[in-house]
């Protein structure tokens, strides 16, 4: 065979022909390093693979050292690991030698061989030299991946753990331990579990037994205890290794989701926050709505009340006003106060100690969380009250307006309870509405009070008794503070006549209470000096063309009879026409023509008026038929049909009649206009003037329905 050399190709001793040209080839071309070495350590033979290491021929290595051919650092290794190989008459291997040739470098493993002779005699050494490139260049690929994987993982914040097939830990896993403190023996077979929490142990023990009997993944998560004591949620998820269709192993990750769980808890408190803080905002606008469209007192406890139940949960609500000059303290609504000895009484100097005098005294919210709190905040009389009442916590807040105290709200709750400092702000804003709230509807009951005061004292003291005639009159304000202008009027002329009268003057307030004071003290003015309607009606309209504004639209009714006869005069300024109803007749509404309101130049007519024995005439202002539901035309309609289902009795008790029709009349319908009626009866001659109804007192006529 020829190794590229000019050396003679001598037969291997031993070896027939066949088999040295045999062995030749195989060293020729094999892909493995071949030589063999004398005990000098000089190259005897070399095949052409190990000479191109570098390059050269097979020839330039025979009789020369191994590092005269290589490098100096390879050639002095080689040597050394060729003279161990003879003195110790044993194989040295050399795993990973670099050969460096050009900018390629290789790796290669040398084995060194003591060669023997037929007597057992070392002759030399043989060299054989494997190329491990390949399987290096894996390895360290391999290798590689490895700590990729392993950087990952730890960078990844996930343990990685492998099981037999039946679930139990048969391999170490480093960063289990690291995390649980656990000792190997502590975490190896089902030791894991003792790490996990006691609350999730026994789900998760459940869980992954079901998985390692069945084949399925296993997904889960739970809270692992770490060395320090604390706990942290892990994700965890573990997968079934197959080979020939049966389970070798199972392999698992365990992800630490603890920042990931505490951003969820964090995310879900902030939301849960926000919508409160949105719940109350919204609760805080309708409260505020509410209040401004509360106009009373009652109103306003009323609302606070409800947005004190439905904002913050409290089972009482209490709202005090303050007398400042008596330096006590009210409470409007009872029934947010709690019905337990030693609690707060209705009324309250503010030198007795309680969550609303306190609140007012300090100007600033008083919370107790806590019976015990209680007890510390306030020493004499806390044991006998908590022994008696269901309250377990409680909230005092002042009622400032421009920084003076009006009085408290009070709420109380029948669990211990902390405010929030969210809900701080809310109470203390809703405080602010109420006080103001409060301080709007007391100035209101105040002037509604002064108002309809006034408007009563612009109408008659008292109506005049006349005999064969029976009068009886109500008036009915409106909720609003403003006054009026719808008036009635009855009284005796010199010749024993009676005049009656009823008017309106459109819209509210003082203008309108002045203009029917005026168009009042005229019609009795003028009716003393010529009663005829038309005349009265007459001296009104140039009375109101010379006094009031054009704008002001006033109508009148007035009429005068004769009590003895029933027979009289009447006439109208464009005022709504008069009920009549007789005992023997449908009720109906006078036919005659209503005429102008007054100050709009007409020609003032008057007509006949009779009121037979048992009949009766009804005056009244449009507040009776009219409203924001009810037309006017509707109105009058409903009059006469209200009428007539009149109880037999009443058409001849006044009193009863204007009951009957008020309460009729306004049921169902929200009074947004001042209401007045005047009943003028002309009874019966054979009823017994004992039997006869009388004429209402005043708080008759005045009084509210």
């Amino acid at each position: 065979m020829s190794t590229g050399t000019s050396v003679p190709k001598p037969r291997v001793s031993g070896m027939d022909v066949s088999d040295s040209a045999l062995l030749a080839t195989l060293l020729s071309e094999a892909p493995i390093g071949f030589a063999f070495v004398g005990s000098d350590l000089r190259f005897r033979r070399v095949n052409q693979t190990l000479a191109g290491l570098y390059g050269v021929d097979a020839g330039s290595y025979i009789g020369r050292l191994p590092s005269q051919v290589w490098p100096e650092d390879l050639g002095a290794r080689a040597e050394a690991a060729a003279r161990r190989a003879l003195e110790a008459d044993e194989p040295v291997l050399e795993a990973d030698e670099s050969v460096v040739a050009g900018d390629q470098t290789r790796h290669w493993a040398f084995s060194w061989f003591p060669s023997h002779d037929p007597d057992g005699e070392i002759t030399g050494a043989v060299l054989i030299a494997v190329d491990i490139t390949e399987r290096r260049n894996s390895e360290e690929a391999l290798r590689r991946s490895e700590e990729r994987y392993r950087s990952l993982v730890q960078a990844g914040a996930q343990v990685v753990w492998v099981t037999t097939p039946t679930g139990k830990i048969a391999e170490d896993s480093p960063e289990w331990r690291w995390i649980t403190g656990q000792t190997i023996d502590e975490y190896l077979g089902s030791g894991w579990l003792d790490a996990i929490h006691p609350e999730d142990r026994e789900r998760v023990e459940r869980e992954w037994m079901d998985c390692t009997g069945s084949g399925k993944i296993f997904e889960s998560r739970y809270r692992v205890r770490t060395k320090s004591g604390s706990y942290r949620h892990y994700d965890v998820r573990a997968v079934p290794i197959e080979r020939d269709g049966k389970i070798i192993e199972w392999v698992g990750a365990s992800t630490d989701v603890t920042g990931q769980r505490e951003a969820e808890e964090m995310r879900g408190r902030l939301t849960e926050q926000l919508s409160a803080a949105a719940l109350r905002t919204v609760r805080l606008q309708q409260a505020t709505s509410m209040l401004a469209e509360a106009i009373t007192v009652e109103q306003v406890v009323e609302v606070i009340t409800e947005v004190g139940r439905s904002a913050i949960g409290a089972e009482r609500s209490a709202v005090g006003m303050l007398d400042p000059e008596r330096l006590r303290l009210r409470t409007i609504n009872l029934t947010g106060l709690p019905d337990s000895p030693g609690g707060p009484r209705a009324e309250l100097p503010l030198d007795v100690p309680s969550m609303m005098t306190s609140a007012i005294l300090s100007r600033r919210p008083l919370l107790i969380e806590s019976p015990d709190e209680l007890r510390k905040h306030f020493e004499d009389g806390v044991d006998l009250f908590l022994a008696h009442t269901d309250e377990q916590a409680w909230v005092g807040l002042p009622l400032l307006s421009s920084g003076a105290p009006l009085g408290a709200l009070r709420f109380s709750f029948t669990k211990p309870r902390k405010i929030t400092d969210e809900e701080r702000v809310f109470l203390e804003a809703l405080a602010g509405q109420c006080a103001l709230a409060l301080e709007r509807a007391s100035l209101f009951e105040r002037e509604h009070t002064t108002a309809e005061t006034l408007q009563r004292s612009l109408l008659p003291d008292r109506l005049p008794t006349v005999p064969g005639i029976i009068l009886e009159a109500r008036y009915l304000p409106t909720k609003n503070m403003e006054i009026g202008g719808d008036w009635y009027d009855a009284f005796r002329l010199p010749d024993g006549k009676l005049a009656v009268a009823a008017g309106d003057v459109m819209g509210k307030g003082l203008t309108a209470a002045a203009g029917m004071g005026r168009v009042r003290n005229a019609l009795r003015a003028l009716a003393l000096t010529d009663p005829r309607p038309a005349a009265v009606l007459a001296g009104l309209d140039r009375l109101f063309i010379a006094t009031e504004l054009e704008e002001q639209v006033t109508t009148v009714a007035y009429l005068v009879l004769d009590p003895l006869t029933g027979e009289g005069m009447a006439g109208s300024a464009g005022h709504l026409p008069p009920l009549l109803l007789s005992v023997d007749a449908a009720p109906q509404l006078d036919q005659a023509v209503a005429g102008t309101p007054l100050g709009w130049a007409s020609p003032r007519q008057q007509y006949a008026f009779r009121l037979p024995p048992g009949n009766t005439a009804v005056l009244y202002s449009d507040g009776l038929v009219e409203n924001r539901r009810r037309g006017l035309d509707a109105g009058l309609e409903e009059l006469v049909a209200v009428a007539a289902k009149a109880p037999a009795d009443a058409v001849e008790n006044p009193a009863m009649l204007l009951d009957y029709l008020v309460k009729r009349m306004l049921v169902g319908y929200e009074q947004d206009d001042d209401v007045t009626v005047l009943v003028v009866h002309s009874p019966r001659r054979d009823v017994p003037v004992s039997a006869r109804p009388r004429s209402g007192t005043q708080a008759g006529r005045k009084g509210r329905a």
